[in-house]
C-alpha cells in the first residue's frame, strides 16, 4: 500500500438511477472523477423541514483529486436533483499504488 494525501473518497446520494448514471459520466467525462461507483438500494432516514423522513437512494462513490474537489462540488450542485444535496469528503490515506498512478493519470487534463 502506497500512502497518500492528495485524494479523495466523495460520498452523494441521489434519488434515481439516473440522475446518479448521469453524474457519474458527466463527473468521468469532464476529470473530475476517475471514477465513480454506484450502489443501489440504500434507505436513508433523515429529517427535513420538522419532519422525519425516509427515501430510496443510491450512493455515488467518488474518486478524485484534492485539487478537483472544489469544482467537483460546485458540477455536483449544479447537476443535482436535491435542494441540499448531500456531498461528504473524506481523505483516501493509502491505496494500490498502481490504481493510484491510474486515478493521477485519469484526472490529468
Amino acid at each position: 500500500m502506497e500512502i497518500t494525501t492528495k485524494f479523495r473518497l466523495v460520498f452523494v446520494t441521489t434519488d434515481s438511477i439516473e440522475n446518479a448514471k448521469n453524474m457519474a459520466k458527466i463527473l468521468v467525462s469532464e476529470r473530475l472523477a476517475a471514477c465513480c461507483s454506484i450502489i443501489s438500494n440504500v434507505t436513508s432516514v433523515f429529517s427535513w423541514h420538522n419532519k422525519i423522513e425516509e427515501s430510496h437512494e443510491y450512493i455515488l462513490m467518488i474518486k478524485t483529486s484534492n485539487e478537483k474537489l472544489n469544482t467537483l462540488e460546485n458540477r455536483i450542485t449544479e447537476l443535482h436533483s436535491y435542494e441540499v444535496p448531500e456531498i461528504i469528503a473524506t481523505h483516501i490515506t493509502e491505496g494500490n499504488l498502481p490504481y493510484l498512478k491510474w486515478m493521477t493519470d485519469s484526472l490529468s487534463d
